[in-house]
């Protein structure tokens, strides 16, 4: 326990990220102070919102700096500790980032109990992923029984738990994924619709495939698939806003028409309401419900969830590049240790 690998960010990426935009270093590990713990990382989590942190355009939090570790949700082991609410073996998840060893503090870290679920759900389906599909889909998409809820990129760790919750709460689950493996996982898990947004004409296979509209769509993608989906939205449907995967790597706008008088004649006339949130605004209100509720699910089988580990952290770059390319099935992780 003398040297803590990192993977710090080199340069800021210009449209999709390189290789030549990650560094990796090699350092002490950190000692702990008064109130704090130090983790070994067991698993890196890898998901979308790190393109934006990489960039220095305005957003809800700091971006990173060049040199600074890669932000990233971790699940580890406490392995020294001056914090009493911490003990030596604890399973802890908390935001260790890309590197081997981290500190932390009972306040910023929650226990991961491996009789509900393996310690790696705790960064899919019972921790940030799971939470921003709880959260926004219920928070703000509020659907009803016998309501239509529609998700783009399905398969994924948020989208297959979005149309998971929408069957438990009574409602028509409509999922869109690219690719026909990840269109048959969706009919495993459930949904009632399942389309490849990669074949011809996915806004007419969208309509006829929901005759009475959409109540609920649930937004992380952008792009083509929300082209189809907006005209298919119900008087008063909800949009809760998590992400926009299809423009992160942009470095220019799209091609194409101006389209925002036509969402905006949309907004008005049928009464939208388009929310966009960060899970975190959540956090004090529902994150208790949530451990509870998803917990339960997942131990009922309920709720399944599908997991796409890699080994080693030298591989994070290579396997977020190809994550944001839709390479991933399934919850992106990293295995850093046993």
């Amino acid at each position: 326990m003398t040297v803590n690998r990192s993977i710090r960010l080199a340069r800021r990426p210009h449209g999709e990220p390189v290789a030549d935009d990650f560094q990796f270093a090699e350092g002490e590990v950190p000692t702990p102070g008064e109130g704090q713990a130090l983790v070994r990382t067991r698993y890196l989590s890898l998901d979308p919102y790190m393109r934006g942190r990489m960039s220095d355009a305005k957003s809800y939090a700091a971006p990173l700096e060049i040199g600074d570790v890669i932000i990233g949700g971790t699940v580890g082991e406490v392995v020294e500790s001056h914090d009493p609410n911490l003990k030596v073996g604890d399973l802890v998840q908390n935001y260790g980032g890309w590197q081997e060893y981290s500190l932390t503090t009972a306040k910023e870290a929650f226990a991961v109990d491996e009789s509900v679920a393996p310690a790696s759900a705790y960064l899919g389906i019972l921790g940030m992923t799971g939470f921003t599909a709880y959260s926004g889909l219920l928070a703000i998409g509020k659907p009803t029984e016998g309501e239509t809820v529609a998700v783009a990129a399905a398969s994924g760790p948020v989208g297959s738990a979005v149309g998971q919750i929408a069957k438990i709460k009574g409602c028509r689950a409509v999922g869109i994924a690219g690719g026909p493996q990840k269109v048959e996982y969706l009919k495993e898990l459930g949904f009632d619709v399942a389309l490849d947004h990669k074949e011809p004409d996915l806004r007419g296979r969208l309509k006829e495939a929901v005759p009475e509209g959409i109540d609920v769509y649930f937004e992380n993608v952008g792009g083509h698939v929300w082209d189809a989906v907006l005209p298919r939205l119900n008087t008063y449907a909800r949009v809760p806003v998590c992400g926009l995967i299809a423009n992160y790597n942009l470095t220019e706008a799209p091609e194409g028409p101006d389209r925002s008088a036509a969402l905006m004649a949309n907004v008005l006339t049928k009464s939208l309401t388009l929310r966009g949130f960060i899970q975190l605004e959540f956090v004090r209100d529902m994150y208790s419900d949530f451990l509870r509720e998803m917990g339960q699910w997942v131990s009922e089988g309920r709720i399944s969830y599908r997991e796409d580990v890699t080994e080693g952290l030298e591989n994070a770059p290579e396997t977020f590049i190809g994550m944001l390319n839709g390479k991933n099935f399934g919850k992106t992780i990293i295995k850093v240790a046993d």
